[in-house]
């Protein structure tokens, strides 16, 4: 009997890791597994590209995990430089595309895992896909705009977007001795804080020599004679820029599923059970940044773009494949990130969430230091935490400061996922020594002033 066949479309962290998996579980003689992967790259770390572009890390062989040829000598057939076009589900096939050859044939399958990642938003706007204007994404984009800048002779750098893929890629262009300016269309940077705590990550880049320009929706990309790119333009200005890097976010990968008839999410990305089986299809299964995730603080899907994600998406995934069990129950929406010395960490519910899922909170707000303050080095941080209204139910924490802010933040993501209370927070035994943490960790004071919030709403 001929072996079962599973494909699988896209060769990054959910993709492969599901195919390693499974090979682990089951031999070629019982499954034959075939991967299609459009770029030129396997099983990297697209978070690593700000770093390589800013010269902090080499790349891009540094970043990639495993190569296509590590796959193969585990009996995955990986197709590079091969797109999925079509996935026609009631005939069990997919339609590939050799982008070098220009050939196009069918492949069947068994069982079918999707993992085809996200996009970087490019809006419809006048000059967005002029020369000099760059997404960053996948490791292609990041070679991408190394070559434009290797080939630029001007030193200003227009940043569109302040989330974490635009503060990160500021530095790096900063690093690289552009003059930086970021157009930023909400209230603050960082819109993944409240705004009170985005103010600090503005006032912190300002201080770097980063222009950051709040309330600035671009309107068009302007193009000089040679038709490169020369500005960018908002209703109020125009920023002169040699290069412009869009860092407004990314939107999952879905339209391929979605052309075959796979129930996608509010936030367009693949509905999938704890199995990450897609609803409703037996043997299909989906991960990484193309599907919507369980918020489990807010109770209902959400759109995250990361690699921890997408890793254990694929563990769970070809445990399944491969005749084992596993399930991704949920996420609480933690994250960090830095600009130069700055560090910035969140993880559960801002504000405008815990309102718009009908919870009533309170909020607490502290600054303390990461280490004692006696101690050599002790920097400032600011730590808010967001807890529910009589109950003290942890809701959300976010903290921005210098050395040892932003993994703080994994204590508060370990409490939100035990359910835990404020109040139970202030009895956590939190490692002490002077040069890691003052008597009272920064959170546990947080914890702390905000069980104080808690009661004084309850008796109001």
């Amino acid at each position: 009997m001929a072996a079962e066949r599973l494909v699988v479309i896209g060769g990054d962290a959910a993709g492969m890791s599901a195919a390693s998996q499974v090979r682990r579980l089951r031999g070629p003689d019982e499954l034959s597994i075939v991967a299609f992967e459009r770029g030129h790259f396997t099983s990297y770390s697209a978070c690593g590209v700000p770093y390589w572009v800013g010269g902090d890390v080499e790349g891009p062989d540094a970043l990639v995990a495993r190569t296509p040829e590590e796959h193969r000598e585990r009996s995955i057939d990986l197709r590079m430089r091969t797109e999925v076009t079509e996935i026609d589900v009631a005939g069990q096939r997919v339609r590939a595309l050799d982008r070098e050859s220009g050939e196009t044939y069918w492949t069947d399958f068994d069982k079918l895992v999707i993992a085809t990642g996200a996009r970087p938003v490019r809006p419809e706007l006048p000059g967005i896909d002029a020369p000099g204007v760059h997404g960053v994404q996948t490791l292609d984009d990041g070679q991408a705009l190394l070559e434009t800048l290797e080939r630029t002779t001007g030193r200003r750098a227009v940043v569109v977007g302040a989330g974490y893929i635009g503060v990160e890629m500021a530095e790096a262009m900063l690093r690289r001795g552009y003059e930086v300016t970021v157009l930023n269309r909400g209230a603050q940077p960082m819109a993944t804080l409240d705004p009170d705590m985005g103010r600090l990550v503005h006032e912190a880049m300002d201080g770097l020599g980063i222009t950051t320009v709040n309330g600035a929706a671009v309107t068009r990309i302007l193009t000089g004679d040679d038709g490169r790119v020369s500005a960018v333009a908002t209703d109020d200005a125009t920023y002169p820029a040699d290069v412009v890097v869009l860092g407004i976010g990314v939107e999952p990968e879905t339209g391929l599923a979605r052309a075959a008839g796979l129930p996608t999410g509010p936030n367009g990305g693949l509905l999938t059970d704890l199995t990450q089986r897609v609803r409703g299809h037996q043997d299909i299964w989906a991960g990484g940044d193309c599907v919507e995730v369980l918020d489990l603080v807010a109770g209902r899907t959400r759109h995250i773009a990361l690699g921890t994600h997408a890793n254990k998406h694929g563990q769970v995934i070809g445990s399944n494949v491969g005749g084992g069990y596993g399930t991704f129950p949920g996420v609480v929406g933690t994250a960090v990130s830095k600009v130069c010395d700055l560090e910035i960490g969140r993880t559960g519910l801002r504000e405008k969430d815990a309102a718009a899922v009908g919870l009533r909170y309170v909020t607490a707000t502290i600054e303390s230091t990461g280490r004692a303050g006696y101690y050599p080095g002790a920097r400032a941080m600011t730590v808010k935490m967001i807890a529910e209204y009589r109950t003290g139910r942890l809701l959300g924490v976010q903290i921005v400061g210098r050395e040892g802010a932003a993994k703080r933040v994994d204590v508060a993501a370990v409490a939100l996922t035990a359910g835990m209370t404020v109040e139970a927070m202030t009895a956590l035994d939190l490692g002490y020594a002077p040069p890691f943490s003052p008597v009272w960790d920064p959170v546990l004071v947080a914890a702390r002033k905000t069980v104080t919030a808690v009661r004084q709403a309850g008796s109001a």
